[in-house]
């Protein structure tokens, strides 16, 4: 099956919907971001060290991570380096057991990274939540960044749900049971629709659309 381009699933979505011809023409077409130049383990390993976690204290507790690890996350690296040192460098406790976690899962072979990219987007969900420190919205993202996968719905995302909201003038945010129905008309480029959802939030803040100010 011919996988379709990007332009292309915007352009789609623009034509279904009003709000997202009118989202696109504002935005104007998204990009791809770049995928981790070290593969799927380092993506996972930098997401769970900036979960919940402010931008700038998530990208300086990275980067002493990638220091004491000698410059690059990977099971190995992670395996040979004492539990001390990685506190030391910021990691909770939690965050330590899930990086753990998820290096001796991929170094045993219970978590094959190689092959999520032939997976499913819900068997690789399945697979990625496996791991501690995991949960849907990790694996959501992964899918949407590193696989590139165009029907991604990440209902529990507080962004998509409020740049929902605000681009099609709805009295409040939709609950994450609410929203889940109505990514079906755009189906199969939900991801799209979630990617402009976030910038909606922006682009309305204060409620108002921009076109109109």
């Amino acid at each position: 099956m011919t996988r379709t381009s990007l332009p292309a699933a915007i352009n789609e979505v623009a034509i279904r919907d009003p709000v997202m011809a009118h989202l696109v023409a504002l935005v104007g077409p998204i990009e791809y971001r770049a995928r981790d130049p070290d593969g799927p383990f380092t993506a996972l390993a930098r997401a769970i060290i900036y979960q919940q976690l402010a931008g700038r204290a998530a990208q300086a507790i990275h980067g002493r991570v990638l220091s004491t690890v000698g410059g690059r996350l990977t099971p190995e690296s992670l395996t040979a380096v004492p539990d001390e040192a990685l506190r030391a460098a910021g990691l909770s406790g939690n965050k330590l057991a899930s990086l753990r976690d998820l290096s001796s899962r991929v170094l045993d072979g219970t978590v094959d990274l190689s092959r999520l990219s032939r997976l499913g987007d819900d068997e690789v969900i399945a697979e990625l939540t496996t791991v501690r420190g995991i949960g849907r919205w990790t694996a959501e993202m992964f899918l949407m960044f590193q696989l590139r996968r165009l029907d991604v719905w990440p209902v529990d995302d507080l962004g998509v749900r409020q740049g929902y909201g605000l681009a099609w003038g709805l009295d409040s945010p939709p609950s994450a049971k609410e929203l889940a129905p109505l990514g079906d008309r755009f189906r199969p480029y939900r991801s799209i629709v979630a990617r402009y959802c976030w910038e909606a939030v922006a682009l309305f803040r204060g409620g108002t659309d921009p076109a109109l100010r």
